[in-house]
């Protein structure tokens, strides 16, 4: 076995204190997210980790990209029927997770889900490349299949079925709004003294802002 115990980092790129932070937890994900985008070293700044709760009790967490983000909170999409999406019909929540390593930097969200209207589900799965609409129908998504051939076989079919015409949304696959009631930005530190830095939403929809101990 490899030994990691020697395996460290000096984390000083920059800080987070309560005096520069934004009053609204969307705005300090924002001012994040652009430095993200901007950053040469990140290819996907929009990649994020989602856990949900599975029947057995486990968390489980799977990367998916970030589609937009709103004052309400963050969207994404999916195939309602898969594993993720019977995960959220049983238990509604999820944890999201982005982590930027070239900034020292994440952020970690807790939040309420809601599925986005059919509406804004079409428009946003028009604007798909052809080949990602046929790949939301060819694939069963989590199901088993028996090989490769069987999603290339399908998606052969779908190609010669709609190579006139527009490919209509599934009804199982679309959206979600992630309502946040908890995020935390994390900024490495030296000496392993981090800034933690916690929004939670109150009773009055009011932000309280804290520092937690790293």
């Amino acid at each position: 076995m490899e030994n990691l115990h020697d395996k460290r980092k000096v984390y000083d790129k920059s800080q987070l204190l309560e005096c520069e932070v934004k009053k609204n937890p969307i705005e300090q994900f924002r001012d994040w997210f652009m430095e993200a985008e901007e950053a040469d070293a990140i290819s996907e700044a929009n990649a994020m980790a989602i856990s949900t709760m599975e029947q057995d009790g486990c968390p489980r967490t799977r990367m998916v990209l970030l589609k937009a983000y709103t004052w309400e909170g963050f969207i994404f999409y999916t195939n309602y029927d898969s594993r993720k999406g019977m995960a959220i019909k049983n238990n509604p929540k999820a944890c999201l997770h982005f982590f930027w390593p070239p900034l020292e930097r994440q952020i970690i969200i807790k939040a309420d889900l809601e599925k986005l209207p059919a509406n804004l589900n079409d428009g946003y799965f028009a604007q798909r490349p052809k080949g990602s609409q046929l790949g939301a129908k060819v694939s069963p998504q989590s199901k088993i299949i028996p090989n490769r051939e069987f999603l290339e076989n399908r998606l052969a079919e779908l190609e010669q079925e709609y190579k006139e015409k527009e490919v209509p949304r599934p009804e199982n696959w679309g959206g979600y709004l992630a309502k946040p009631y908890e995020m935390e930005f994390w900024q490495g530190r030296p000496n392993r003294l981090h800034d933690r830095i916690i929004y939670e939403l109150t009773g009055d929809f009011d932000w309280k802002i804290s520092r937690l101990a790293p």
